[in-house]
């Protein structure tokens, strides 16, 4: 890409993604360090780092939210984005994803750990995002390059170019690379830009292969590389660099690279790599699909409070300049801040490219395009995930409910993967989230942010009941106080119905012996009565006929006929012989094609019956297991499903039907209904 393209200006933006574990945040402080953005590379044993700079990450080891740094690198403005490696927090991820140039996806060098970025890659391939591999961890003495790059082709769509072959010591250790394209040869020095050595004649026979692959993977897409390999000539670097460059910017081709981070081995030449080949902002708005539009566009990432300037949002200027008190969507913009991990340094405007901080963005949300006074939705923007774990939660004090509803409502704000829902028939709100990590966190920072102390626990499981056998019952309601009393008598028959039917109310009331105006009135009664059975759950799948009864002209009422209704209910049932039920829900477990049988066997484990699996439709090598398990076998599925893929596996899970319980369970949900409703 020619630098005089008028395209080819403004502020590049990396994401960096990947698994928890694989080096991801010790890449971003690397790179930060050897462009001079840092005096040196912070670690998170000396809690130095830029990224991972808040308590609740140092706390827990892993990146928790979004880290911006911006930088220079040689000639050219940068901004990084250090993504949450937890798949627990994929929202923030995919946010930054879908605003950047480019994204850097960090693997380990092991192939068995090639699944964990699988989902990463099945994001990017799915909406075209130009992404390089950076395989991390190349000191370690069993990293092979070869066998993790096939282990990562199997998961990708895309086919990945290898860029570079490693230099081996006579003890099998990388200490350095070959560059494919220029066909020169570093040996690495820790924490040091590399030495430019002559390629080694034992590697001769090894990049010449790996060469030829890489011209192979170029001219699936490339004519005129297509006709010179087809001719045994060889194609200039020149030629090749810009090949690479617009197969990147397309997301045909994904480059891979290597080095080790700790030492920063291979990032030079990794930031060389994204200057030459990261596209540029107005290139990334067109591949976007951006509304083009005159004057100053910016789209929002995320909003978080900022102190002093409120609610605040993350956004990426795509054209024009954002300044101090300008208006954006419907906001008055308070302030325009750079970022540098967790510390924001005012600025009062900022151009194309940059990825600020808006002080007082009332009403933009995640999301969105924002133009000077209209907002609308971004391209594409990626739906909130289903929630995959739970928490019932109420705030210690009674008088704190309100603030907790608040809080709450601010936490879904900022982080839409999270969701609240007040279940009528347990009368629990329910925090729900992406897994255990996620809930966690957020109750961190209710309490650290809020000041909030909570009661939480385990949901309760909506079981119900039913009946199994019929029954009439004549029941009467008399009450004789001063004035007008209260009479009602009614003869009801209950009778089972199909499961899944509900309920259903009828009469055969003939000769006016109960009044039409008050029929309404017994099934008022009945319904209410139906909400806590012999159990103390409510009954479903019940059918109720009113077959007789006698009124009082004077004392008769629709409160006398509803509170006969109930009663009558309240005494037939315990006859009917009751039965619990237990919602089951079919459940889809998605997991790479090797973890197929552990998924299973978690099935099996849970009480579920398997339906069967297949491949899941567009994932290159991944299965659904298609199971219905029990709701109450539920809990902590999601993170016994993660431990046993390398975090890969997720599920949707819907309510199927209810099913009979009896046994230890049975007894057990029964006694624990009698303890709750005791409170």
């Amino acid at each position: 890409m020619s630098t005089t393209d008028r395209t080819a200006t403004g502020t590049r933006c990396a994401a960096l993604a990947g698994a928890h574990g694989s080096g991801k945040t010790t890449l971003f402080e690397a790179m930060l360090h050897t462009c001079g953005a840092t005096d040196r590379r912070g670690t998170a044993k000396d809690r130095t780092t830029v990224g991972d700079s808040t308590a609740e990450a140092r706390a827990r080891g892993i990146s928790t939210e979004l880290s911006v740094a911006a930088c220079r690198y040689m000639d050219q403005d940068w901004a990084l984005i250090d993504c949450p490696g937890s798949v627990e927090l994929l929202s923030d991820s995919r946010a930054a994803m879908m605003v950047a140039d480019l994204v850097i996806v960090v693997a380990d060098p092991f192939p068995e750990r090639a699944v964990a970025v699988s989902a990463l890659l099945r994001f990017l391939d799915d909406r075209a995002i130009p992404h390089v591999i950076f395989i991390n961890r190349m000191d370690a003495p069993e990293a092979r390059v070869r066998a993790t790059l096939h282990a990562l082709q199997a998961i990708s769509d895309r086919p990945l170019a290898l860029r570079e072959i490693p230099l081996r010591d006579a003890a099998g250790h990388v200490t350095g690379l070959v560059d494919l394209v220029s066909e020169r040869a570093w040996r690495w020095n820790a924490t040091q830009p590399a030495d430019l050595i002559p390629l080694p004649e034992a590697l001769k026979g090894d990049e010449d292969s790996a060469r030829a692959a890489l011209l192979e993977a170029l001219a699936d897409f490339d004519d005129a590389i297509l006709e010179q390999v087809l001719t045994d000539i060889t194609p200039p670097p020149d030629q090749i660099y810009a090949s690479l460059s617009r197969d990147l910017a397309q997301d045909l081709v994904v480059p891979v690279f290597f080095g080790a981070a700790e030492h920063e081995n291979g990032v030079r030449r990794l930031w060389k790599a994204l200057r030459h080949d990261c596209p540029f902002p107005a290139q990334t708005a067109a591949r976007l699909g951006l509304p083009e539009t005159q004057g100053t566009q910016v789209s929002v990432l995320k909003t978080f409070q900022s102190g002093q300037a409120g609610r605040a949002a993350l956004a990426r200027i795509w054209q024009g300049e954002v300044r101090d008190g300008m208006t954006l969507g419907t906001d008055r913009v308070g302030s325009v801040s750079a970022l540098f991990g967790r510390k924001q340094t005012a600025k009062g405007s900022a151009a194309a490219g940059e990825v600020v901080a808006l002080g007082r963005m009332a009403t933009a949300k995640a999301g969105e395009v924002l133009t000077e006074g209209a907002a609308q939705p971004f391209p594409n923007w990626p739906a909130p995930p289903a929630p995959l774990a739970a928490l019932a939660i109420r705030a210690e004090h009674p008088a704190e409910e309100a603030k907790l509803a608040t809080a709450l409502a601010r936490l879904v704000d900022e982080d839409p993967s999270l969701s609240t829902n007040h279940v009528v028939a347990t009368g629990e709100t329910l925090l729900q989230g992406q897994g255990e990590i996620h809930l966690q966190i957020a109750l961190a920072r209710l309490k650290s942010d809020f000041g909030l102390s909570l009661r939480t626990a385990r949901p309760a499981i909506s079981y119900r009941e039913t009946i199994t056998k019929s029954a009439t019952h004549h029941s009467r309601h008399k009450k004789q106080s001063g004035g007008h009393g209260e009479f009602a008598d009614i003869h009801l028959e209950i009778t089972p119905r199909t499961r899944g039917e509900g309920f259903a109310f009828s009469d055969r009331i003939t000769g006016g012996v109960v009044p039409k105006q008050y029929i309404p009135a017994v099934q008022k009664g009945v319904e209410t009565a139906l909400d806590r059975g012999p159990k103390g759950f409510p009954v479903v799948d019940v059918a109720v006929c009113l077959t007789d009864g006698s009124y009082h002209a004077v004392d008769s009422s629709d409160f006398a006929f509803q509170k006969a209704g109930a009663k009558a209910m309240q005494e037939i049932l315990p006859s009917c012989n009751p039965v619990l039920l237990e919602p089951v829900l079919e459940v889809t477990l998605s997991v790479p094609s090797d973890f197929t049988p552990r998924a299973q066997r978690i099935v099996s484990a849970r009480r579920g019956q398997i339906l069967g699996f297949d491949a899941k439709p567009g994932w290159k090598g991944w299965d659904e297991v298609s199971a219905l398990i029990p709701e109450a076998d539920c809990d902590g599925l999601i993170t016994e499903l993660r431990s046993q893929t390398l975090g890969a596996g997720f599920y949707g899970a819907q309510f199927h039907h209810l099913e009979q319980l009896s046994g230890r369970e049975a007894e057990q949900a029964v006694a624990a209904r009698a303890e709750a409703l005791k409170v």
